[in-house]
This record gives C-alpha cells, sequence and structure tokens, in this order.
C-alpha cells in the first residue's frame, strides 16, 4: 500500500472532513483505482497517524419526569420551556404548597402512580407507564397546573421515587 505524497494528503484531507472508512475506501478506488479492503484501508488511516472523526452519538431521551402533561416525543406547540429551580420538599413532603403520595397499589396500565395536590389546592392523580410517560389525570376536568407548580411536582415526586428506590 504506498500511496505517493498528494494521495496521503488526500486521504488526510478525506479524514479531516469527518469521512466515514467505507467513503474513503469509495474514494480511493474510484479517485486512485486502489481496490483496498476495508480492512486495509483502516491500517492505512493508523499508518498515516490520522485520526476519525467520532460521530456524534444520540443523545439519551429525556427523563420522562422532565416535561409532564406533554405529549410523549416533544413539547406542547405554542409553548416555551422555562428552567425555574425547583423547589426542596420538606419535612411533610410538600415542596412550596405541592405534595406527591405514591400509591401501594399501582393503577392498571402503569408501573407506579399515586396523587398529587397542587399549591392551588387542585388535585390530580399522576401515573408512570411502562414506557416509562409521565401522565396526570386531573380531578376536575380541563385543570392545567401552573408552571411552577409542574417543576415542584417534578421534585417531589422524583424524591418520593427515590424514597421507594424506583
Amino acid at each position: 500500500m504506498n500511496l505517493d505524497e498528494a494521495q496521503r494528503s488526500k486521504v488526510a484531507e478525506w479524514v479531516g472532513q469527518g469521512m466515514k472508512l467505507s467513503e474513503i475506501q469509495s474514494r480511493l478506488n474510484s479517485e486512485f483505482g486502489l481496490k483496498l479492503t476495508y480492512m486495509e484501508v483502516r491500517l492505512l488511516v493508523d499508518d498515516l497517524k490520522l485520526v476519525l472523526k467520532d460521530i456524534e452519538k444520540p443523545k439519551p431521551p429525556a427523563s420522562p419526569l422532565a416535561n409532564p402533561g406533554q405529549p410523549p416525543g416533544g413539547a406542547a406547540p405554542g409553548k416555551a420551556k422555562a428552567a425555574a429551580p425547583a423547589a426542596e420538599p420538606d419535612a411533610s413532603g410538600a415542596a412550596g404548597g405541592v405534595s406527591v403520595t405514591v400509591d401501594h397499589l399501582a393503577r392498571p396500565g402503569a408501573v407506579v402512580s399515586g396523587k398529587v395536590t397542587f399549591s392551588d389546592g387542585n388535585r390530580a392523580e399522576w401515573y408512570l407507564d411502562q414506557s416509562g410517560r409521565l401522565g396526570l389525570v386531573p380531578q376536575q376536568t380541563g385543570y392545567r397546573p401552573p408552571a411552577a407548580d409542574v417543576q415542584q411536582f417534578q421534585a417531589a415526586l422524583e424524591a418520593e421515587l427515590a424514597k421507594l428506590g424506583l
């Protein structure tokens, strides 16, 4: 596998562009008429002391507790994400007026479930399904908790689930 200086610099350029070994292999064949195996291309890149760029790995999906009340896979249309500091639960388990309980027996179709009381006194049942999606079922039809309460609910729920080892 003797390459001249121009060919070496071209391979270095391709690696710098982020090409994969299979793409480099195809280019070597089409531009220089060199028919190399994948392993030979790998060894060539190593011999030239070139480092392939890592492909950015997909980020893991957000925690199911990150955005309750939103459909899985995205934010609700027209809603902006607000980052507010979560309140620490106090000794009674209430986080700034939000209290969370966990059911001893989960509701059908849920891995774990319970109840939440928001700062305005409205109550809802919550559940975490087998896919890790968090759902809220308010007692009052159409009720949507305040954004600050949602943040506090998330923190309190995570704390309660951590106590149970979930």
